[in-house]
């Protein structure tokens, strides 16, 4: 009996959806503020990252450290920590951390956490910088 299936079809189903987006972190100064951008998925695996950016842009900050975090689009629970630790630091070190342009998934992330209560969040960049 022939199979009019090609041989190896089937063997890797196709995929259903876009790759999830791999993390970015851009950190650049803006009117005397360190802002870090970080764009894509904030998970297990790419949390490294944005942790070192932000440990970055904590020793660069005057006052504030800005996260623009108008280019996530997810969060886990890794990645929360990251932010979370990363106040603690900017708090001893006298800088302020400041969430901007929070997208729904995430905000609601930080609602269901709780966490929502001790970040202070802006709703974007521009506010967030002119404090």
């Amino acid at each position: 009996m022939h199979s009019s299936v090609p041989e190896g079809a089937g063997a890797n189903p196709p995929t259903t959806g876009p790759e999830p987006a791999r993390l970015t972190a851009g950190i650049r100064t803006e009117a005397g503020v360190v802002v870090v951008s970080p764009s894509g998925e904030l998970d297990h695996d790419s949390a490294t990252l944005l942790k070192e950016r932000l440990a970055e842009a904590v020793g660069r900050a005057d006052d504030r450290v800005v996260v623009d975090c108008r280019g996530l689009s997810f969060c886990d629970s890794t990645g929360l920590n990251v932010l979370l630790v990363t106040r603690l630091q900017a708090e001893a070190a006298r800088v302020s951390l400041v969430l901007a342009d929070v997208q729904p998934r995430f905000a609601r992330v930080l609602e269901l956490t709780g966490t929502d209560a001790v970040f202070d969040i802006r709703p974007d960049v521009d506010s967030a910088v002119a404090g």
